[in-house]
């Protein structure tokens, strides 16, 4: 949903123009998520009239409705009403930027972000997330005299941490920190969050805090030349490397691997303090000046690093020469909720160590490449994503040995899945319709009740969870807000928990007991494609894993193997429909509504198919389970409403004859996707549309099935004009409730 971003160099001289254009290019990368309006800040001038040093003049914060370049031309207009210098050049400086997907207010520039702690800006903040108690913080705050200018629930955030440092500052607590009033902050803080602050009073510094929102750091460093040196090796150097630098927050990979793929998944309850930390060095009359400090000779030999030079320098009278320099650091603190003052001062937890990890992803995965828009290449992507998903996965066995699959994040709780007494598929949207189409394939092969569970559902009604349960989490991103409450949820409960997802890193990857990534790669469209298929893969390989120690159903599950080792061609061999199903686009694109039926593993293709085409063709469908035709959906059969029934074959075929016959009988208007060879078989008179496609293993086929629809739905798209990858009021990644 919202997107994060912000940057930071330290001992790197950059002018305005590129901190401008890095974080406006930060905010493209997060366009996915999905948006309506953008903002930015960034220092303003760091000179005065005189040319001296003025640190602590307040922030510049630029905001604007709509899409981004809307808020780069507004941006770069009051830049020139203003006069503000792009050639000026920062050794260091600090910026935060943010696309807002409105929750709290409609789109508008004083609802968007950053928000402001009042017309200084004493304190800006980023905000993705829902703060739940709100409320009742906004009415404290008023009642201390400030004013609120937006509706947004982010609001009360800046304005709390100015009334929290001002309050420390009255109180006599001229040292306190920028991490110290963000620790306090969270402690009134209900709800699910990823901040980012920027203050006057910290100029250069951002601190940057979570709880169930995604957040990354990430970590570029130079050497002497200003060449990029090598990576961060351990923690410790994460914390006292003195090398130039630039630094990194963003919501999303996607943002950072242009720049370093060096990163840190900062964790809940994890609070990240970048600050341009100056290390003063005394030396007493009889000594000489150091030697230029490096990794070697750190602390120098006679030297006191100290934190406040002028209380220093106060302190100790005899100090004749002093060598400083400046250096980016990185803290990292664990915000506990109990820790509040001490000795009428905020308390200073003591910092924690974290490594480093590098990112698998390659600029080429996100960008569109000889493609239009991202979701058509994501389309066309599946055979190789399949590939990327089974690969070093499936054994083909020999001689003596069967096949089967190796899924190394199951094998150590293999045991324990069998001896569920049932196994509980939970997710959200593209992702419970993959389980649904995994579902037949699990029960099959593991001879356990196999139940599937919406996120928000589950939560709404605090459906039973118990020990015995295997609790399987499906979410693309995995971080879905609704689905990492039911894990929480299941984790209190007892159950085991498996996370299916497809980013190493995320919080159902590191919250659940074992799962298995889907390798999809980088998915960018916020409607669904490949990481849709590669779930469906994934899960099929479970349930092989599963039922491996079965041998009546070896040959069922031999075969699935072979199916499985053939599906990209098959793909390949569907992904030829495109101009098929673009012809078929044509003669819906003014159609109103269209329904989907299908049943057997075919059902979930329905709801999904059907999903595809209202998220990006802003077309009403639905997908109908069609054994439920005669409970009610056939009263809207006519000549006039396009129905699309899936008929390809499996156990189910013979029904689906039958219904297509009874559409017919009441002169439904029919398109029929059929298995190649059956055109005849499901045309009644030869009067039906059909689209054929290559026939897989039954527990495969949701997978070639679904092709023709998303290729559908996004023909419909761009032929109505709609924004293919980014729809209407839609997000990539839904972490808000």
């Amino acid at each position: 949903m919202c997107g994060i971003f912000a940057y930071v160099n330290y001992n790197v001289s950059k002018e305005r123009s590129y901190i401008l254009e890095v974080l406006f290019n930060g905010l493209r990368r997060l366009e996915y998520r999905g948006y309506d309006s953008a903002g930015i800040s960034i220092d303003s001038s760091s000179k005065i009239a005189n040319g001296d040093t003025c640190p602590s003049l307040p922030p510049l914060v630029f905001r604007q409705e709509g899409n981004i370049e809307s808020l780069v031309k507004s941006v770069y207009q009051e830049v020139a009403t203003i006069y503000l210098n792009l050639e000026e050049s920062f050794s260091s400086h600090a910026g935060i930027a943010h696309t807002r997907w409105a929750t709290h207010g409609e789109p508008a520039p004083r609802n968007s972000h950053p928000q402001s702690s009042g017309e200084e800006n004493d304190f800006v903040v980023v905000h993705n997330g829902v703060i739940t108690n709100y409320e009742v913080l906004k009415k404290t705050l008023v009642r201390h005299g400030f004013v609120f200018v937006s509706e947004t629930d982010t609001e009360v955030i800046p304005k709390l941490a100015k009334y929290v440092f001002d309050k420390a500052c009255e109180e006599g607590d001229l040292t306190v920190t920028f991490c110290q009033v963000v620790l306090e902050v969270m402690r009134h803080l209900e709800g699910a969050y990823a901040l980012i602050f920027k203050s006057r009073h910290y100029p250069n510094e951002l601190v940057a805090c979570k709880r169930g929102s995604p957040l990354l750091l990430g970590v570029k460093e130079f050497n002497e030349e200003g060449n990029v040196g090598p990576s961060f090796d351990d923690s410790k150097s994460l914390l006292s490397s003195i090398r130039p630098k630039e630094l990194f927050f963003s919501s999303d990979a996607s943002a950072l691997v242009d720049h370093t793929k060096k990163v840190l998944v900062i964790e809940d309850g994890e609070v990240v303090h970048l600050k341009r930390f100056n290390l003063y060095y005394f030396i007493e009359p009889a000594d000489s000046f150091p030697k230029y400090l490096t990794d070697d000779v750190f602390p120098p030999s006679g030297s006191v690093q100290i934190d406040n030079f002028l209380l220093f320098i106060q302190k100790y009278k005899t100090i004749t020469r002093v060598w400083w320099l400046q250096d980016g650091a990185v803290s990292i603190v664990k915000f506990n909720q109990k820790m509040g003052k001490h000795a009428g001062r905020l308390a200073r937890p003591a910092s924690v160590q974290r490594a480093l990890s590098i990112l698998e992803m390659e600029v080429e995965q996100i960008n569109k490449g000889k493609y239009e828009h991202y979701m058509q290449k994501e389309i066309h992507e599946q055979p190789e994503s399949l590939r990327t998903t089974m690969r070093g996965r499936l054994i083909r066995g020999g001689s003596s040995k069967g096949k089967t699959v190796l899924l190394g994040g199951l094998k150590d709780h293999l045991k324990t899945i069998r001896r569920s007494r049932r196994i509980v598929f939970i997710g959200c949207g593209t992702s419970y319709n993959a389980a649904l189409a995994s579902r037949p394939i699990v029960e099959e092969l593991s001879g356990i009740p196999v139940t599937l569970e919406i996120a928000s559902d589950l939560i709404d009604r605090q459906g039973p969870i118990y020990r015995e349960d295997t609790a399987v989490f499906v979410s693309q991103s995995g971080e879905t807000a609704d689905t990492l409450l039911a894990l929480e949820y299941a984790l209190e409960n007892g159950a085991l928990c498996v996370g299916i997802t497809n980013t190493v890193g995320s919080a159902i990857a590191r919250n659940t007991h074992c799962g298995v990534h889907i390798n999809a790669g980088c998915e960018i469209g916020v409607a669904s494609t490949k990481a849709y298929t590669s779930q469906i893969v994934v899960m099929a390989m479970v349930a092989l894993a599963i039922g491996a120690d079965t041998i009546s159903n070896q040959a069922r599950r031999e075969a699935i193997v072979d199916g499985l080792i053939d599906l990209p061609n098959k793909l390949k061999d569907v992904l030829k429909l495109d101009e098929e199903m673009k012809d078929l686009a044509k003669l819906l694109v003014s159609e109103q509504s269209l329904l989907v039926f299908g049943r057997g593993y075919n059902y979930a293709t329905t709801l999904e198919g059907a999903l595809k085409v209202k998220e990006v063709a802003l077309m009403h469908s639905e997908g109908i389970l069609a054994g439920e035709m005669k409970h009610g959906p056939l009263a809207l059969v006519d000549e006039n409403l396009p129905i699309f029934v899936i008929a390809t074959r499996d156990a189910c075929f013979s029904k689906q004859q039958s219904v297509i016959q009874q559409l017919h009988a009441r002169k439904g208007r029919l398109l029929v996707m059929c298995t190649e060879g059956d055109a005849e078989s499901v045309s009644v008179g030869g009067t039906c549309r059909v689209v054929e496609v290559p026939r897989v293993e039954d527990c495969l086929q949701p997978v070639i099935n679904i092709v023709p629809l998303q290729l559908l739905a996004y023909h419909l798209t761009v032929l109505r004009g709609y924004n293919v990858d980014q729809p209407r009021n839609l997000a990539k990644s839904v972490t808000t409730q």
